[in-house]
This record gives structure tokens, C-alpha cells and sequence, in this order.
């Protein structure tokens, strides 16, 4: 380990400054200005007043990772799916969803989704979060009691959103062009009404073709907020959030094949432009409360609403033969409603030489997902005979070798009539369609109370906490309610002022809506985590790295039924998973002007113990994540002399011995691994930047994947592409 730190302390260090703060933390600065000069910040010291622990990151015994808006900026990155992770040691997306959900998957399973501390967090969503209304986003790896009342052992992502500083008129708007008719519009306006009050408000608006073919993404996004100090002591925080996508159908993207990954031109589509688009319109209002009664102690009070429709579809295979296909096309509407209330309080207090940073909180949530996916039909005709026999004739098939609808190329076939057929959302409301079985309600309270002892002046520190959750489910017609304590010890010391080792045990609990053939209910999955690491600033805090090892066991693990027949949906307990890796990260200025990113993380999931030995064998890896990543950001702008303002940026990413999303296929075709490299340059004053970055420099075929029955599905990235952006600043 040592060995690792000293190599990494070559690669570079930070310029940081103390943050401005006021009654509660403020992430808003995108730069710091020292002499009318702009410096790269890619360091935080601080999380959010959202993550509750009021806390110096390097004193708090976990490993977490803040991704600040201007490494965003540098890496023109527009949504959380577009590259966010490469600056997070072991975390990777999984592709099923393209862009319009984010299935981010770390230390072995899915990562919770949050907004300002709030678990956002359901099977199909959120929305992927665009960029233009982040302030930075918080990765806290491993269980998270302190903001997570149920969720798996890999930990969370937090979304912090733009609020209001209370400074005097400022802002930025930028536009940005691109490959494939992309054409981005952004603002943020920041101002301060009186004294009292500040208002901030972000607008961006997108349109976006692709490099394949009939495939689009359009978002708009409108995102006000409000800061009222009502005293010295209070302040109410208001933010409404309205995203809307417009967006090619999600089967776009496939593609499917018997003869492996990348068989298939990149631009490769088997959509069709007369589909209509899948639309999504979500709403978020969040009110934040927060009191400070003195200099230690302040309450925070917050309550969230959050609605997300959709009207869309998909494709994918209803009958697949060599080179032949029939395309189902299946819709879907969905409401997916979640209300949330948090209040929690943070203070400070001394008993003789022992100090104890106290919280204690209460959760509440109510989370309703509802769906119609009864409605679909083929989009290709099978034969004169609607025979499904291998020995039809193809002649209304869609060819996949001429991408047209028969083997002799001579026209197409939709549906009956050769019309599409429209949705039908009007003869029954949603909730009727949708009816039990398409329908998931959670509602959950979790009560949290920890407290941070600290002795030898503050040196070493002891973290005892414990978690109370109830959660009562009902997922697609099964019913469950549990509830469970979940206890937190962990310990830190502060070698120095720069440098802290720390260790953490941590238990995750996940109910579990399923049910035994015979008639029993799952048991919810617990995860145990043990964690020990060493984080350092360097040089007086110009940049820092962080260095954990982890082991996590999850318990109760269910899989199907390998019995069911068609109408059956019972479950079999699967049994234990571990999960082991090291994660490595290093953010900051390496000299002046050279700023950095980089991070390396080993990861391996295993079954350790199996109740269903014959088709899940004791050694099996559990699928879904990479065994080896790897990412680096290095960018140099020169601060003096007739180049200044001017920079240059490199970057890329690395997945060895990518183990594919499990989908119940039988082939055993391993995916290559990925690389991929993106560069940069830029030149910017105090009010203008200028920023070229061009994606996959080297032209790559990169794909992601998985088998699918008995064949194979994958998903191709773009090829090179570039972005250009124009920003002025006030």
C-alpha cells in the first residue's frame, strides 16, 4: 500500500481553498479566482449538508467520492449516463436502458439512486439526471445507514443540485454543438433579490441525433429555486425541477445476433422511423428546512415529491432465425410517484475529554410504480399462415444482412392493415390496467441514531450508530413487510493533519417481495461490510487519494424457480454471494496547471455458498461488473505567458474480464474488454470558455452486452464524435 501511495503522489496536486459557507454547506462554486485567474477545482473537502455527517471526508470512515461540477465541464459531460463514471474507482454503468436510465452498479450490485439525500431510487428509473442543474454528485461506497433506510450493500449515488449562493447577479450560458445534429442550449442565472432572499434558475434545452439511424434524444429542463433566510438562525430552501425527454423507442439500440458481440456495422439499427417516440415528463419539488439553534446543534427538515410518467415503447424479438426476425413492438405508460419526509439533527457536545458528534434521524417514504405492458404486437409478419414453424417462409420477416421486411427486399409489413397500431390509453385509467400485477407500492420509516466519540483531541475516533427500518411491500401482487436493526462501528485516526486510516463494519437490508413453492415468504437480504482504508491530502490539500479494501456477504439471495411453469412466479433461495475488491482513487493538481483524475478498483463477486448447487454452483460468478477498471483525467492549462487560459486534456477508461448482465442465456461467449480514449483542449479567461473535446479518439468498436437465451445481445457505442462549446460567464 505504501508502495502505491508514494506512485501516486507523482501524478499530481490540487490548489484548494476553504469553502464559503453559510447556514448550510455551499458546493455552488464552479471555479476558484485568485487574481482574476481561474484554477481548476476538482477537490472537494466536504460533502453536502445532504449526506448528514457534517464532516471533514477525510476524518469519516468510509469511502466516498464527490465528482465536482468542473470536472463535469472539462469532460463535457451532459447526463449521468455520458461519462460521469469514469472519475469513480469500480463504477460502471450497465447498458440495457440506453440514456434514459441509469443502472449504475459498484462493489457488485446496483448502486441507490438519491437527490439531495432523498433514495429516488426504482426498478425502472430515475430519469437520467442531466448535468446543466448538478452541482456535483456525492459516491458513497459500501451500506450507508446514515442516508439509506434499505437498499443493497454497494452504497449510493447522490445528486446535488444548483441552489441559490445569495451572492450578486451571476451566472453562465453556454452552447454546445455536436456530432450527429446535436445542439445544446444551457443557462444559469444566480442572483440575490434582497437580503434575505436569492433565487437561481436553470434552463437547458437539447436536441440530439445519433449515429444510428432514426434514433433522437431530446431534453428540455426547467429548474427554479429559492433561498429565504427567515432569521439569523433559519433558512427555507424551495427547488422545482421539470425534465422532459422526447426519445427514440428504447429497442433502438439492440441488437441482437447468434454469432457473438460486434458482428454488426456500429450504426447498425433494426428500428424503424415511423415508431413514435417514448416520452417521459418528470416533476420534483423539494423543501428544505433548515434551524440552527447555536453554534452545535441544527435541525434539517425536508420534504420531496417526485413524479415521473412515461409513454413508450421497445423492440425486441418475438421469434428469431438465423438471419431472420419477427420485431415485437411493446408499449408501456407508467406513473411512477414517490413522496418522501426526512428530518434530522446534527450536533455537538463534550463529557470531560470524550467529544461526541451526535445525529439522530427519521425517514419516511412512499414509493408507487404502476405500469401497462399488456399492449404490443409484431411488427413483421411470421407467413401467409401466422405459422411459427422453422420451416416458414421468410418472405415478411425482417432480413437482419439487407435491414429490410422480406428476403427479397420488395417492401415492408406493420402490423395489421400495413398501419402501426396506435396505443390505447383511453378505455380504462391506468391504475385499472395496470392492476396488481403491474403495480409496486413501498412504504418504509427508518429511524437513525449515531454518535461519533472522539478522544485524544479529536485524533481517533469511534463511530457507533445504529438504524431501525420498517418496510411494508407490495411488488407485482406479493406482499412482504419486515423490519430490522442495522448497527454501524467504525473507527478513524488522524495520523496528521493530512493523513487518517480507517476501518468499518456496516450492515445493508434489502426486503425481498417473493414467495416458496411452498407458500413461505423470502427472508430480506442482508449484507454484511467490512472495510479498511487510508485516505491522505498532499501538499497542504492540492490534491488527495484514498485507498479501501472491502469485503461484503450477502445473505438470502433468491433466484427463480427453475420449475415454473409459464404461470408460475415462485422463487428459490439462491444462498451467500461475496464480494471482495480494492479500490484506489487520486484527484488534484499535480503542478501548477496540471490537474488530474485517477483511480484503479478490483472487484470479484462469487457465490460461497449454494442452495441450487446444479444450475448455481458454489465458485459462480455473480454477473454484472468488471473485474478490472481503470480511469484517468489528466488536463494542463497554462496559467501564464502568451498561452494562458489554454488547455489540453486527455482521458480513458478500462474494463478487463467484463463479466455480462445476467439475462439467462445459456452461451458462454465472453465479452473483449473495453478501451476507450477521449481528448480535449480549451482556452478560457474570466468570462469566455471555449471547450473542443472529441470522444473515442482512436474509432473503437466498444459494445456491451450479454447472452440472451440462445443468442446474444448487445448495444454499440458511437464511434468518434466530438463536442464543441461556447460559454460566457457574469
Amino acid at each position: 500500500m505504501k508502495n502505491v501511495l508514494i506512485c501516486a503522489s507523482l501524478l499530481g496536486s490540487m490548489l484548494t481553498f476553504a469553502q464559503e459557507k453559510d447556514s448550510i454547506k455551499s458546493n455552488d462554486i464552479e471555479e476558484v479566482v485568485v487574481n482574476g485567474k481561474y484554477y481548476k477545482k476538482y477537490v472537494e473537502k466536504e460533502g453536502s449538508s445532504s449526506m448528514r455527517l457534517d464532516e471533514e471526508l477525510i476524518k469519516i470512515p468510509q469511502n466516498i467520492s464527490i465528482i465536482t461540477n468542473r470536472a463535469l465541464e472539462d469532460q463535457q459531460v451532459t447526463t449521468l449516463s455520458d461519462g460521469v463514471l469514469r472519475n469513480v474507482a469500480g463504477a460502471q454503468r450497465l447498458e440495457h436502458w440506453g440514456d434514459m436510465y441509469t443502472r449504475v452498479n459498484m462493489r457488485g450490485s446496483r448502486a441507490a439512486a438519491f437527490m439531495n439525500g432523498v433514495n429516488v431510487t426504482s426498478n425502472w428509473g430515475p430519469l437520467s439526471e442531466d448535468m446543466s442543474f448538478v452541482d456535483h454528485i456525492e459516491f458513497i461506497k459500501g451500506p450507508s445507514g446514515f442516508l439509506m433506510s434499505n437498499g443493497e450493500p454497494s452504497g449510493i449515488y447522490n445528486i446535488v443540485t444548483k441552489k441559490p449562493t445569495g451572492q450578486s447577479l451571476n451566472g453562465s450560458a453556454r452552447v454546445t454543438l455536436g456530432s450527429y445534429n446535436m445542439y445544446r442550449g444551457e443557462a444559469d442565472i444566480d442572483t440575490k433579490i434582497t437580503d434575505k432572499v436569492a433565487f437561481r434558475l436553470n434552463l437547458m434545452a437539447q436536441n440530439k441525433n445519433s449515429f444510428r439511424d432514426y434514433e433522437f434524444n431530446d431534453r428540455y429542463i426547467i429548474n427554479p429555486s429559492l433561498k429565504v433566510n427567515l432569521s439569523d438562525k433559519t433558512t427555507l430552501t424551495a427547488e422545482y425541477i421539470y425534465q422532459k425527454a422526447k426519445m427514440s423507442e428504447v429497442g433502438s439500440a439492440y441488437v441482437f445476433s447468434f454469432d457473438g458481440y460486434a458482428t454488426r456495422p456500429q450504426s447498425y439499427t433494426q428500428t424503424d422511423p415511423g415508431i413514435d417516440p417514448t416520452r417521459v415528463d418528470n416533476n420534483t419539488v423539494n423543501i428544505n428546512l433548515q434551524h440552527k439553534f447555536n453554534e452545535n446543534w441544527k435541525l434539517t427538515s425536508q420534504l420531496t415529491y417526485v413524479n415521473e410518467y412515461t409513454l413508450g415503447s421497445d423492440l425486441w424479438p418475438s421469434m428469431f432465425e438465423g438471419n431472420y426476425m419477427i420485431r415485437r413492438l411493446n408499449y408501456w405508460e407508467a406513473d411512477n410517484t414517490m413522496k418522501f419526509g426526512q428530518v434530522f439533527l446534527n450536533g455537538y457536545a463534550k463529557t470531560g475529554v470524550v467529544s461526541h458528534k451526535i445525529l439522530a434521524g427519521l425517514d419516511l417514504g412512499s414509493k408507487k410504480y404502476m405500469a401497462d405492458w399488456s399492449q404490443g404486437y409484431n411488427l413483421d409478419k411470421y407467413n401467409a399462415t401466422d405459422d411459427y414453424s422453422l420451416a416458414a417462409d421468410h418472405n415478411y420477416w425482417y432480413n437482419l444482412n439487407t435491414n429490410n421486411y422480406n428476403a427479397n427486399g420488395t417492401g415492408g409489413y406493420y402490423g395489421p392493415n400495413n398501419t402501426f397500431v396506435a396505443f390505447d390509453g383511453t378505455s380504462k385509467p391506468l391504475s385499472v390496467r395496470a392492476g396488481a400485477g403491474s403495480t409496486i407500492v413501498q412504504n418504509y420509516t427508518g429511524l437513525y441514531l449515531q454518535d461519533e466519540l472522539g478522544f485524544l483531541n479529536d485524533k481517533l475516533r469511534l463511530t457507533l450508530a445504529a438504524r431501525y427500518t420498517n418496510v411494508t411491500e407490495n411488488n407485482y401482487g406479493t406482499k412482504s413487510e419486515a423490519d430490522k436493526i442495522t448497527p454501524r462501528v467504525g473507527i478513524s485516526y488522524s495520523i496528521d493533519d493530512n493523513t487518517s486510516v480507517y476501518g468499518l463494519y456496516d450492515q445493508a437490508f434489502v426486503p425481498q417481495a417473493a414467495i416458496f413453492r411452498d407458500g413461505s415468504t423470502v427472508k430480506p437480504i442482508t449484507g454484511n461490510n467490512i472495510e479498511v482504508g487510508v485516505k491522505k491530502d498532499w501538499f497542504g490539500g492540492k490534491w488527495n487519494t484514498t485507498i479501501s479494501a472491502y469485503n461484503i456477504i450477502k445473505n438470502n439471495a433468491t433466484v427463480g424457480d427453475p420449475t415454473n411453469s409459464p404461470s408460475e412466479q415462485y422463487s428459490i433461495l439462491l444462498g451467500k454471494t461475496r464480494v471482495q475488491g480494492v479500490e484506489f482513487d487520486l484527484k488534484g493538481e499535480i503542478t501548477k496547471g496540471f490537474n488530474a483524475i485517477f483511480n484503479y478498483a478490483f472487484t470479484e463477486n462469487k457465490i460461497t455458498e449454494s442452495n441450487d448447487p446444479a444450475n448455481n454452483p458454489v465458485g459462480t460468478r455473480v454477473p454484472g461488473y468488471a473485474k478490472h477498471t481503470a480511469n484517468a483525467w489528466l488536463n494542463y492549462t497554462f496559467t501564464e505567458g502568451a498561452l494562458e487560459g489554454f488547455g489540453l486534456s486527455f482521458g480513458g477508461t478500462y474494463l478487463g474480464d467484463r463479466s455480462s448482465w445476467d439475462w439467462g442465456g445459456t452461451n458462454t461467449l465472453q465479452m473483449n474488454d473495453y478501451v476507450k480514449f477521449d481528448a480535449g483542449a480549451s482556452w478560457e479567461n474570466t468570462k469566455f470558455r471555449v471547450g473542443l473535446n472529441v470522444f473515442n479518439v482512436f474509432n473503437r468498436y466498444l459494445y456491451s452486452g450479454s447472452p440472451y437465451g440462445n443468442y446474444y445481445y448487445y448495444q454499440a457505442e458511437a464511434p468518434r464524435n466530438f463536442r464543441l462549446s461556447i460559454a460566457y460567464k457574469f
